[in-house]
């Protein structure tokens, strides 16, 4: 029977309308993310692949809301995604940095956390150890006890020995054993006497240093390689077992600059180092190539910028002389070199306006290829690993919390976070472009709330990012998604000091903070209002360290913002001069208070100015940040209190630089929310 186009046509609009109900039913089903949902998000990482490339271990962290604590354990998966293992089911520790023996029988991971034998077998002082993990069956168990923990591992490539970094002991972690015998508690006097001498999460750096130690499976004996008044970090095995390369300063005073440079070593006690590389700029990330010959790694930029200017990819002989710079003509920041199996190509992360992809170039130079993700579908890929079969990645997507992904064909291997995932009714996640005064290009994340209607202007939240030399970009971003689910429109200026647009584009702000920043943020800001996406009225901005630094400047220089959160942030820099962790940044960027006491004055304009602020302004910071000391949020919150500027202070016991107690993260986030109803509300 023939129908006719009418009938056809009804049915298809009838078949349309359908499937558009159900999408609207399965969205109406949906709720907004919320702060307490922060503790459901699942943190993949820690990759890697098995030797014969049929799996890949990773971890996955998450968070206990009745311990107030966060654990990861490790799992594994096939190449072809059909079959997952969880490998550790523990609550008291956290797994990571799972590593495959190279004859693929064990599979050694990082975890600070006693072996259930006796109390006498607990890891020293609670640090973190390597245990080893038979993959034919049986429980994990310890094998190393360095004193000072372990921070990272590699196996040697005959799977017998270890090669780690461990930090040197605390004073009294080595003076434990004559605690039973003194009369009282009373901790040391700390003595400093270091140039740089504190660190956030280290606290006081005394006489403390990262060293390089070979560890023997069989005897469990631990050789130490790298002695002496430096730290020494990145190691990697040479193909043939006999060499390790790393990472040191060795030159003058290693406090007094950034010339870190790659050294090689026999993998013996008492062997002498030999420096490899000898660029002025920070050298870091060896790798060695498949035949041993060849050194990949990340070469820094000048002395004078290397905060700023892009790391590059770099080859050099394991006999040193002048590098091979395989990608020199591209202005953009790379990490993790890592070498094809037969040694022709090179494998990296790169990052490029607002996306980070694992891309690759071949090893004597040519030209580069991003492949993984793309601008076709935008993400940013966190770290990557090479096997047999291919590269996998770790990547998260405006919309998508973290994943495993094969990198060839963009193949989901895990799916850890489905449930959070599918519940919510997310922001949208998009790029907005805009140009200031002085025609340069700002690339920001805009963020539209559930529920967004065309033609309705919304109240508005610049939230700054840190660093500055980071960018914000397509991957998942907790507190804009949380902020924006409230009904605000979020947007995440990518300023000028960011990353992922050049080595100019960073170097605009060297030795200037606190101005063109402001200037990109308030151009950013403009562009929403006179688009019709911004209420001029309900404008409201905030961040976290540096991003608080940029907020603090931004209420100082206009009022056109209702409330503000500085989290983290400073405002008086010869305050912060010798008490915070920037020592040589300050001196070789800014100069010596008292002989360059101009910049120092014209950075600290928030504070020499806050009679100008009359921005509602919530301060926040952790109790024991080294990075950016209380100090700063105390003296810029003193001074709107004594202003009559409303404004509150928020410190939280214990705490860093980042927060990480899984109830003050979430403290945190409702603050803020509360905040900005306060004031941008209708």
């Amino acid at each position: 029977m023939k129908r006719s186009s009418n009938f056809i046509s009804l049915v298809f609009a009838l078949l349309a309308t359908s499937f558009s109900l159900n999408a609207l039913s399965q969205e109406a089903a949906r709720r907004v993310f919320l702060p307490e949902d922060v503790h459901r998000i699942k943190d993949v990482g820690d990759i890697t692949v098995s030797p014969d490339g049929e799996w890949v271990a990773y971890s996955v962290g998450t968070t206990n809301i009745e311990k107030d604590e966060t654990s990861a354990d490790l799992f594994m998966v096939s190449w072809d995604g059909s079959n997952r293992i969880q490998l550790t089911h523990t609550e008291e520790s956290s797994e990571g940095t799972p590593r495959f023996s190279p004859d693929g029988k064990y599979l050694a991971f990082i975890a600070a956390r006693s072996d259930g034998k006796s109390e006498e077998s607990d890891d020293p002082k609670g640090k973190s150890q390597v245990w080893l993990l038979n993959r034919s069956g049986g429980e994990a168990q310890r094998l190393t006890e360095m004193p000072g923990g372990v921070s990272t591992f590699e196996w040697s490539p005959d799977s017998t020995r270890l090669v780690l970094v461990s930090r040197d002991p605390e004073e009294q972690d080595e003076d434990e054993a004559d605690a039973d015998s003194a009369s009282h508690d009373t901790p040391k006097p700390i003595v400093i006497d270091r140039y740089q001498f504190k660190q956030d999460r280290l606290g006081y750096l005394g006489d403390r240093y990262q060293r390089i130690y070979v560890f023997d499976i069989e005897s469990k004996e631990a050789a130490l390689l790298t002695p002496g008044r430096f730290d020494s970090t990145d190691p990697a095995w040479g193909p043939d077992g006999k060499v390790i390369a790393f990472t040191s300063r060795r030159q003058g005073d290693p406090d007094r600059h950034r010339n870190s440079d790659i050294y090689l070593i026999e993998a013996t006690a008492g062997a002498s180092a030999r420096q490899v590389t000898t660029w002025e700029g920070p050298d870091s990330s060896p790798v060695f190539s498949p035949d041993g010959r060849q050194i990949a790694y990340l070469q820094g930029g000048t002395p004078k910028y290397s905060g700023y200017d892009p790391r590059q990819l770099a080859v050099i002989s394991v006999d040193g002389g002048e590098p091979l710079l395989p990608a020199s003509d591209l202005d953009r920041s790379v990490s993790s070199p890592r070498w094809s199996a037969n040694g022709r190509t090179l494998h990296f992360l790169v990052v490029d306006d607002r996306i980070q992809s694992v891309a690759s170039v071949p090893a004597r130079g040519g030209k580069v290829k991003k492949i993984y993700p793309t601008r076709a579908e935008p993400g940013v890929a966190r770290s990557f690993d090479v096997g047999r079969k291919g590269l996998v990645a770790v990547t998260t997507f405006g919309q998508r919390p973290p994943e495993i992904y094969r990198v060839d064909d963009g193949m989901a291997l895990s799916d850890h976070n489905r449930e959070l995932r599918e519940s919510i009714n997310w922001a949208t996640v998009e790029g907005f472009d805009s140009v200031g005064k002085d025609g340069v290009m700002v690339g920001s994340m805009l963020l539209k709330p559930p529920g967004y209607r065309d033609g309705v202007r919304y109240p508005t939240i610049a939230y700054i990012h840190g660093g500055p030399v980071g960018q914000d970009g397509y991957d998942f971003d907790t507190t804009s998604q949380i902020l924006a689910a409230q009904g605000y429109l979020v947007v995440n200026p990518n300023y000028r000091g960011s990353n992922g647009r050049g080595r100019e584009f960073t170097r605009a702000i060297y030795g200037d903070w606190g101005n063109l920043e402001i200037k990109d943020i308030h151009a950013v800001v403009d562009k929403l209002v006179e688009d019709g996406l911004a209420d001029p009225e309900r404008l409201g901005i905030g961040g976290w360290s540096y991003g608080g630094i940029n907020t603090n400047f931004a209420i100082a220089t206009d009022t056109r913002f209702k409330a503000a959160f500085s989290g983290a942030g400073a405002a008086n820099y010869i305050a912060g001069y010798g008490t915070d962790q920037y020592i040589w940044q300050y001196e070789n960027e800014i100069g010596l208070p008292w002989e360059s006491a101009e910049p120092y004055l014209k950075m600290s304009y928030p504070f020499l100015n806050a009679d100008r602020i009359k921005t509602p302004t919530l301060f926040m910071c952790g109790e024991m940040d080294f990075n950016v000391p209380v100090i700063n949020s105390e003296q810029m919150y003193q001074a709107l209190r004594s202003l009559n500027v409303p404004t509150q202070l928020v410190i939280y016991p214990g705490q860093f630089h980042g927060i990480s107690k899984p109830s003050y993260i979430q403290d945190r986030l409702e603050r803020m929310i509360g905040w900005y109803d306060k004031y941008l509300a209708d």
